[in-house]
């Protein structure tokens, strides 16, 4: 996912102060310093689109954006949380993807990760997965985590460690759901299971 445009930049360069004790030319605090944790560029109040033939694909929202380049490290931050709507082919928004952090590496392939509290919406299928941890990686389209996972759907709620879906999160499937013993089954929740079609869905009553 590459920027298309941002509407709001403020690029701030960085200068590094070395500050001499004595006559001498003490520099140990300036030796301190770890040149790969400065950001080589900031960006305040970040926003951009992605188009393809003149449908808007995906936008991505942001308080603050950090750039690292250094050496062979290439990679984005995002500190304050991050905010991604994709649309569909239609142009209607169908999936968003909100987190608290969030860093994008561009060193080999192309690879998001979001971090706290990660909530991801179809709001066509009206599903919600929320997990701690979510990976995304724009060149196979896929979105997975190994942590642990819950999954909201029409029909009920679903949970287990890992997740496997298609960036749309069209057809998610739990990988390790809670065995139905550890869920609560009368006639008000009855226990369910993962549908990889319908996302999940209750258990008939036999």
């Amino acid at each position: 996912m590459k920027p298309g445009r941002i509407s709001t930049a403020t690029a701030t360069a960085l200068a590094v102060a070395f500050v001499v004790y004595s006559c001498g030319g003490n520099l140990s605090e300036a030796d301190k310093l770890n040149l790969d944790k400065i950001p080589l560029q900031t960006v305040d109040s970040m926003f951009f689109i992605q188009s393809e033939n003149g449908r808007l694909k995906m936008r991505v929202e942001a308080p603050r954006m950090e750039v690292y380049e250094h050496d062979s490290i290439s990679y984005d931050l995002f500190p304050a949380g991050l905010k991604v709507f994709a649309y569909g082919e239609s142009g209607v928004l169908e999936t968003t993807i909100v987190s608290e952090q969030a860093r994008h590496d561009k060193t080999g392939s192309e690879q998001w990760s979001a971090f706290g509290n990660v909530v991801v919406k179809n709001i066509v299928k009206s599903e919600t997965m929320e997990t701690d941890t979510l990976y995304w990686d724009a060149t196979k389209h896929e979105i997975w985590t190994d942590c642990y996972v819950k999954m909201y759907s029409p029909s009920g709620l679903m949970q287990g460690y890992g997740m496997r879906s298609d960036e749309m999160a069209r057809n998610s499937i739990l990988m390790n759901p809670f065995d139905t013993e550890f869920l609560l089954e009368d006639e008000d929740n009855p226990p369910i299971q993962v549908d990889s079609v319908n996302f999940i869905g209750p258990i008939p009553k036999k």
